[in-house]
């Protein structure tokens, strides 16, 4: 792309993103917080203090936080925090401050969940409730908090920590997506801290780690303490008393900030080092004297694939429903420059669609600067609203390709499906009929990701979660490191000379370039075990095998036997979407998050006075395992890294992983945070040739 037409494209380009970032930024009004009856018949209650705390260490994150709820009324009013999923996070524990000391909850079926803090509720007693409202949103709700007084309550997640193509990324989620029409018409929110709020992560890894930024937070004080430790700290100010409290009388007057609101996403990223090789690594969980063990095993590729070199054709195909409102401007521009990476030789299609699907260009047309400008212009005189009829979208967007080319279509959409067919079941059933890989890119927290990523993975492509925070340059460098390279297809991973089992996910589909795969299970006995790899790149058959040792004894990580557990519950909850709900499906889910203190559409967490846990029955299963959980933490803390490479004398892959150039930034870009949605096209990092 070195003509000058492209150049005056590319150079018009920084100046329109970067009037769109401000039409973004102001239009995200959704946003974690109190939630007041929209009606006024209660008044609002005040969030006086926010506090995060992350730990990302050993392949996955914790975060820790902890909130106090203040109530400026003359009578005992109920709390109701709400804020977005974080993507495939395992809610591991909910505690409610009564009498000054922390209550740690425990999981019970919703229903049974709820009719308990109902029942302690009416009574007069305290109560406190973390229910999981489908893939959308947490909710916590919390009794009494008393007149002219305040409640403290403390949440914590686990997710895995993926790495691609170098780039480590963590999302703390504050930005509503505005999907659910319903809770919005009811509800009111307050995301205002009145008081403190504070933002702490601490980030560990064996792996040198060249950089880290937050694109969208440039105020945070960064700190590189090690090679491969790196901490993050960002706060409002500290209030006068909490200061005095801390430190003593002798502190001087804090200044403070004015009030914090939690509507914009807190995104990490930090860039690996160059020249690292590709690698097996094992976080493995099992106590002594105990006969199973629970593993995550994380295999980071090699960059073993050829690159692309033919003309390819791409369809894009844009949600302009009313749900995205606030995100289209980002989604045009995204357009914009994805459609600048275009080569001379490719072909590309643009379809939109609300209540119905619409057709922008009139079949294929060639990447000629006159094309792409005569399309962008077709793009941007459109306006979002309506209804969403997803399934015309990308029925219109499958069909017509060249079976002599190498296609994809890319899908850009909240997956917010109430227009026309909207079964699951009719979308799996689609996307299976046609040969040509889908690659959906999720606008925003409370996405349909459990609609979007059933389709893609069936189709043999990918999904690409977005935040309102990402890093455009960060993007841009993943799309130029994935577009025209091959991919693993047909991904099976066999163990072999030691016994396991409960694999999740059961399947693994494809792996493009840089992406890591990440899978749990259980082991039996100790000792070495031979594991192979196998897919196919361009229908191709490869093989990669390497052999290690599992241990008899692991304490350091007993979170990895609740990442297990969480990713078995998701692959039964896509079950109950792919093929309808049955009792024996949702009781898996409902004895799985039990056992594991998981909170699930299907289970929620319940805090209550340790006399009424023992009143009811109720076992105190999830406060032993915090506990556990808690002091193995506090072992590893202040801790160097652990390196969890196992296959050094055997290595499973030669080459060194992809990654981007130390110039390059890996996330650390010129052009600065524009909000995640701009990410949707640029990420064209997905791209791959027709299934074989």
């Amino acid at each position: 792309m070195s003509s000058k037409p492209y150049q005056a494209l590319r150079k018009g380009l920084v100046a329109a993103v970067a009037a769109m970032a401000g039409l973004l930024l102001a239009s995200q009004v959704q946003a974690a917080g109190l939630l007041s009856p929209a009606d006024g018949s209660a008044p609002p209650l005040e969030l006086r203090d926010h506090q995060v705390r992350v730990v990302v260490e050993d392949g996955y994150a914790v975060t820790t936080i902890e909130q106090v709820f203040a109530n400026p009324h003359g009578r005992d009013f109920e709390a109701r925090y709400s804020f977005p999923v974080p993507e495939k996070a395992a809610v591991a524990n909910f505690s409610y401050w009564i009498d000054g000391k922390e209550v740690i909850g425990e999981v019970l079926p919703k229903a049974k969940a709820r009719q308990v803090y109902q029942e302690e509720q009416a009574a007069g007693r305290e109560a406190a409730l973390a229910e999981q409202d489908s893939h959308k949103t947490f909710d916590m709700t919390v009794w009494p908090v008393p007149a002219g007084g305040e409640v403290r309550i403390a949440l914590s997640y686990i997710q895995a920590a993926k790495v691609d193509t170098g780039i480590g990324r963590f999302v703390y989620p504050l930005a509503e997506g505005g999907v659910d029409e319903d809770k919005l018409a009811f509800w009111t929110a307050n995301e205002v801290v009145t008081g403190r709020f504070s933002f702490d992560l601490e980030l560990k890894a064996a792996t040198l780690i060249a950089a880290l930024r937050l694109p969208a937070h440039p105020q945070a004080q960064v700190t590189k303490a090690a090679p491969g430790h790196w901490l993050v700290h960002m706060d409002n100010g500290v209030p006068v008393a909490a200061a005095q409290e801390e430190a003593g009388a002798a502190v001087q007057q804090v200044a403070v900030t004015p009030a914090t609101r939690l509507d914009q996403d807190i995104v990490v990223y930090w860039r690996l080092a160059e020249g690292l090789p590709a690698s097996v690594e094992l976080v493995a969980h099992k106590p002594v004297g105990a006969q199973r063990g629970t593993f995550m095993l994380v295999v980071t590729p090699g960059d073993d694939l050829a690159p692309i070199t033919e003309g390819r054709d791409w369809t894009f195909v844009l949600d302009k429903s009313g749900s995205m409102s606030g995100k289209w401007h980002s989604l045009a521009e995204g357009v914009r420059l994805g459609l600048l990476e275009l080569r001379p030789e490719d072909r590309f299609r643009i379809f939109a669609f609300d209540n119905a699907a619409y057709t922008l260009t009139e079949g294929y047309k060639p990447a000629t600067p006159a094309q792409i400008q005569q399309a962008l212009d077709s793009v941007r005189r459109l306006q979002s609203g309506g209804g969403t009829n997803l399934y015309a979208g990308l029925n219109t967007g499958l069909h017509g390709s060249d079976a002599d080319r190498t296609a994809a279509l890319f899908l850009v959409t909240d997956g917010v499906a109430n227009v026309g067919e909207t079964r699951h079941r009719a979308f799996l059933d689609l996307v299976r009929q046609q040969d040509l890989r889908l690659f959906t890119f999720v606008m925003g927290n409370s996405a349909n990701r459990p609609l979007l990523e059933a389709m893609t993975r069936e189709s043999g492509g990918t999904a690409i979660s977005v935040s309102t925070s990402d890093d455009i340059a960060g993007a841009v460098l993943t799309a130029q490191s994935k577009v025209g390279h091959q991919a693993l297809h047909d991904v099976a991973l066999t163990i072999e000379g030691l016994r396991t089992g409960d694999l999740a996910p059961s399947r693994i589909g494809s792996l493009y370039r840089g992406q890591q795969l990440v899978l749990f299970g259980h082991y039996w006995g100790d000792g070495p075990a031979n594991v192979t790899l196998t897919a196919k790149v361009s229908g191709q058959p490869v093989t990669y095998r390497t052999t290690f040792d599992f241990p008899a004894v692991a304490e350091a990580n007993p979170e990895v036997e609740r990442l297990w557990a969480f990713a078995a519950i998701e692959e039964r909850l896509q079950e109950i979407e792919d093929f309808g709900a049955t009792a024996d499906r949702e009781q898996a889910v409902v004895d799985l998050a039990v056992e594991h203190g998981l909170v699930t559409p299907l289970t929620s967490m319940v805090v209550l006075r340790e006399a009424a846990f023992a009143e009811r029955g109720i076992d105190r299963t999830n406060q032993a395992r915090v506990a556990g959980e808690r002091a193995a933490q506090a072992q590893r803390q202040g801790q160097p890294a652990v390196n969890h490479r196992v296959d050094q004398a055997q290595p499973m892959m030669q080459s060194q992983r992809p990654s981007f150039s130390a110039g390059g930034g890996g996330g650390a870009g010129a052009i600065g945070p524009f909000g995640g949605f701009l990410v949707v096209l640029l990420a064209l990092a997905a791209f791959k040739a027709r299934k074989p």
